[in-house]
């Protein structure tokens, strides 16, 4: 069992390695790096609040069921963080991801933009979706590209949002009584 797991965890260690870019290499080093932000919480957030304050429609729906559901979706990835206790990979840029998260497994950039990529399916209006689906997995591969996670902790990430955006789906009725102000 032990020579098995070795064996998975070379494997993502090579296909890490292979999937990060040098950045020496300008365009796509600026441009990973810009994907690679564009899914922290702050912004992802900071985007929803927007729409919430400015929204009088189903777009103040749409925000107010992400965004809640995103701070619920941040206890369940910390609380597996720090359960998991995984290192990041080796590296020097991300030096505040490095610091206030120092754990890799599962990547919550990964899990959140997928989640919100899998809840627009169910609440928002089609291109939406197709827009964050497309994102979506832009974001996770630029997480490994500039070396802040392993091949593993992105397909967790994925996987994790992906079913977890389908079941907040079923929660924003309770949410919509635990907090009718905000819909």
């Amino acid at each position: 069992m032990q020579q098995a797991i070795k064996r998975i965890i070379e494997w993502d260690n090579r296909q890490t390695k292979n999937i990060r870019i040098d950045p020496s290499s300008k365009i796509s080093w600026r441009m990973a790096t810009i994907l690679a932000h564009s899914g922290d919480s702050w912004y992802c957030l900071s985007v929803l609040l927007l729409i919430w304050l400015f929204s009088k429609n189903e777009w103040r729906t749409i925000a107010a069921a992400m965004g809640s559901s995103i701070f619920i979706l941040a206890v369940i990835i910390i609380l597996i963080k720090i359960s998991i206790r995984r290192k990041r990979p080796a590296g020097e840029w991300g030096d505040i991801y490095r610091l206030t998260d120092p754990h890799s497994f599962p990547s919550g950039h990964a899990t959140r933009v997928f989640f919100m990529a899998s809840m627009a399916w169910g609440i928002a209006p089609i291109w939406f979706a197709i827009l964050l689906t497309i994102w979506a997995p832009l974001v996770a591969l630029s997480r490994i590209q500039t070396g802040l996670h392993y091949l593993s902790d992105v397909l967790a990430g994925v996987l994790l949002g992906w079913i977890l955006g389908k079941f907040a789906i079923l929660l924003i009725p309770n949410l919509i009584l635990w907090f009718p102000w905000a819909f």
